[in-house]
């Protein structure tokens, strides 16, 4: 007897054969039967309170684990929720698919409940976006989907689900299922000779430089990165902050890049973050290699700087690096390794000083309340979010393990992936430090967080206003024209009690470290309402 399924049934158990069973996903008409198939799989459904939080989720769930996230809505307004979400991942190379339900394809043009063209919605924030034509197709089209995520530079991908192809019956083929070969990355390596052409010019290069992009900053790329600094002794720096070249966590990097006479873009893509390559932040004699999958990059970089690049070529950011690895020679690095080692850990001598002088504190107290924590569980997880109080962290704190707004700046997913971090890391601390205008942006995913037993503890740097606005104010207009950018000291560690969580309010530097350990003993989501000075963000230059 032949067998009939679904279109729901398809994506599902396609999904579960592929080893994809975490689903962050808010319920909604067009997906009900996906939900309807998801029981007697191994799919695991983590439902949430907003659309946009389902891909921030399956964001930084991708970046931690180093799989293809994947996030389910519904479609119409459900969609145009989640779709403002991609930015953020697109601009930190994250591999998801974004799966939203859509109006039924026998009444497309005709007025369908949330009719819309979600494809063109999608498809400026992704790799890819189309709408599956046919039910035999969801589970190739899916396969297809993921391909594209992981491929070259990782980033989005949208699926439309039309809800009559999802309820449509299948006699089961095996045409319908796709082969596990149809879900792996398209290859893009580096040649050889290129790898050995590219060592040689760092090796006769005095001060070479390798800045790597967002792909090279999860976990695993940043161990890859480190690989290939010990063995080029040639110092490869990661790049993933909006402030670029003036990312606190990368310290005095600033003044180095400055002398760089060769600089290796390695998936770093030629844009605002190195100021585009203008002087004085980067020399004017300067020469470039470019790397990288995009080949739209690739032509940027040598439309923006000419014959300043030396050699170009269309590699992914893993395997070129690898490929470098085998490539490399002996060499001696002439002591530069070391002067770019010690301007990116440079602090300022007198920020081990530095306290509040009001019932407050400095977000540097933050910080040396938070980091022993990180330092003594190596697994641990870091997630920094927000304006001014983001930049302090990411000085302040160092982890192995981190997950940042990144280049495109946004604020607000902060919440949303810290329980996807919990999902990811099971046992380690998961430690998220964002302001309290992010903490704003999705609160109600601490429900969340109690439903599906996922415990974090979120410090919340709460200095009542919209403080990297309210900097611009100050800096560019002055304080007698400033408006518009405060907030209220609201009690947010409330706010999580309420909904299930643990919550306290701290106003005192030495109650800090305390209420960190309560939270973590407590089992349960938490909010830690630290009332905080407002400062500006710092920019680190070394002291003359």
């Amino acid at each position: 007897m032949t067998t009939t399924l679904r279109g729901a049934d398809l994506l599902t158990r396609v999904l579960d054969r592929a080893g994809m069973r975490t689903i962050f996903t808010l319920s909604g008409n067009h997906i009900m039967p996906v939900f309807d198939a998801t029981i007697g799989t191994g799919l695991r459904l983590i439902h949430t309170r907003h659309e946009a939080a389902c891909v921030h989720m399956a964001d930084a769930y991708a970046r931690i684990t180093g799989e293809v996230g994947i996030a389910l809505v519904t479609g119409g307004q459900g969609h145009t929720n989640a779709v403002a979400a991609l930015t953020t991942a697109l601009c930190a190379d994250s591999p998801l698919v974004l799966l939203s339900g859509h109006a039924g394809v026998q009444e497309l043009g005709r007025g369908a409940f949330q009719e819309l063209d979600q494809v063109a919605l999608a498809r400026p924030l992704t790799k890819a976006a189309w709408m599956v034509r046919s039910a035999d197709r969801v589970g190739h089209d899916l396969a297809e989907a993921v391909r594209i995520a992981r491929s070259g530079r990782p980033g989005p991908v949208h699926l439309s689900l039309p809800v009559d192809l999802l309820e449509a019956k299948l006699d089961d083929h095996p045409c319908l299922w796709p082969s596990n070969q149809a879900f792996l990355a398209a290859p893009q390596p580096l040649p050889a000779t290129v790898a050995s052409e590219i060592v040689a010019s760092m090796h006769a290069a005095k001060r070479p430089l390798i800045l790597a992009g967002p792909m090279l900053c999860t976990t695993a790329g940043r161990t890859v990165l480190a690989a290939l600094q010990a063995t080029l002794k040639v110092p490869a720096i990661g790049m993933e902050s909006p402030r670029g070249i003036n990312d606190p966590s990368l310290g005095a990097f600033a003044e180095v890049l400055a002398l760089a006479d060769l600089i290796v873009l390695l998936g770093k893509p030629h844009d605002f973050t190195l100021r585009f390559g203008a002087p004085p932040f980067v020399h004017g004699q300067a020469k470039f290699i470019v790397v990288d999958p995009d080949a739209a990059l690739l032509e940027r970089a040598s439309r923006e700087q000419g014959q300043r690049v030396v050699l170009s070529a269309n590699a992914d950011a893993t395997s070129a690096a690898r490929a470098l690895i085998s490539a490399a020679a002996a060499t001696s690095d002439h002591g530069w390794l070391d002067d770019v080692t010690a301007a990116v850990a440079y602090r300022p001598s007198h920020w081990p000083k530095l306290k509040s002088t009001s019932a407050k504190l400095h977000p540097l107290e933050l910080c040396r309340a938070i980091q022993p924590i990180i330092a003594a569980n190596p697994d641990a997880v870091f997630i920094a979010d927000g304006g001014e109080i983001g930049q302090w962290a990411q000085a302040g704190i160092s982890a192995a393990r981190r997950v940042i707004n990144g280049v495109a700046g946004s604020i607000g997913a902060g919440l949303p992936f810290a329980l996807a971090a919990r999902v990811a890391e099971p046992n380690a601390p998961v430690i998220a430090v964002m302001g309290d205008g992010t903490f704003g942006f999705h609160m109600a995913e601490f429900d969340t967080a109690v439903r599906h037993n996922l415990p974090f503890v979120a410090v919340v740097g709460n200095d009542a206003s919209w403080g990297a606005e309210h900097q611009i104010q100050l800096r560019d207009y002055g304080a007698d024209r400033a408006h518009s950018c405060t907030l209220l000291p609201t009690r947010y560690d409330q706010v999580a009690i309420a909904l299930g969580a643990h919550g306290e309010l701290v106003t005192d530097a030495a109650a800090l470290a305390p209420a960190l350990h309560r939270a973590i003993a407590s089992r349960k989501p938490a909010c830690l309402n630290v009332m905080i000075e407002a400062h500006p963000a710092p920019v680190v230059r070394r002291e003359k």
